[in-house]
């Protein structure tokens, strides 16, 4: 997968919590057996009007939004089943980051991002940043009032700097294991390949001892 360091790109908001697996991408479209060709969809039953064409009530359709590719949500983006096709869509439509707040609610923390669609992102090069609920309030204010807002992530100093007159910026906290993951590009399949010497290096001593025991 690519690395991620920094990127910048439109803003797209969906002010909308608990957007669930089946939302992302509807399960008509699980039946192909390749990893393409989900952006498309994504988002359908919300994109697109029963005769197929796009909903311009719907935020993403928004003619300024076209090739956004930083997406800010409400909290618990990704709930529901563990279908890898939802990150796949969202990575295949053109989003880089995804954006959702942590918020409190009745005195229990309530992430930003589903537990299991948070990992997926990690294994398909999409990074996901976690504010604060009012850090995202701003940045859904501010999308709302710049057509067409860009910002910049930057994972390396882990900021996400909005690209106004007077420039905004949050900080966000990551696990360092999943900056490393995302700075170098590296998947477990990436990562257990750098070993490759070493993992040859033992399967040849174990298939001599297992001959020498013969």
């Amino acid at each position: 997968m690519d690395a991620f360091k920094t990127h910048r790109g439109i803003v797209a908001p969906l002010d909308r919590a608990n957007v669930d697996t089946d939302a992302i991408i509807p399960k008509q479209f699980l039946k192909s057996i390749k990893r393409t060709g989900f952006g498309e969809s994504l988002f359908f039953d919300w994109r697109y009007l029963p005769n197929g064409k796009p909903d311009p009530a719907f935020a993403l359709n928004a003619p300024h939004l076209k090739g956004a590719s930083i997406l800010v949500a409400r909290n618990n983006f990704g709930c529901g089943s563990s279908r890898e096709h939802a990150v796949w869509a969202v990575a295949q439509y053109g989003f880089k980051a995804v954006i959702a707040p942590w918020v409190t609610r009745e005195g229990t923390r309530v992430q930003g991002f589903a537990d299991i669609f948070k990992n997926n992102c990690v294994k398909n090069g999409v990074l996901t940043v976690e504010l604060a609920e009012a850090e995202v309030e701003e940045i859904f204010q501010m999308a709302a009032r710049f057509k067409g807002m860009e910002a910049t992530v930057n994972l390396e100093e882990q900021r996400v700097t909005l690209n106004i007159e007077e420039e905004i910026s949050f900080h966000f906290e990551i696990d360092p294991g999943v900056k490393e993951h995302l700075l170098r590009g590296l998947d477990e399949i990436g990562l257990t390949l750098e070993h490759d010497a070493a993992i040859k290096s033992f399967e040849s001593k174990h298939d001599n001892q297992m001959s020498a025991q013969k």
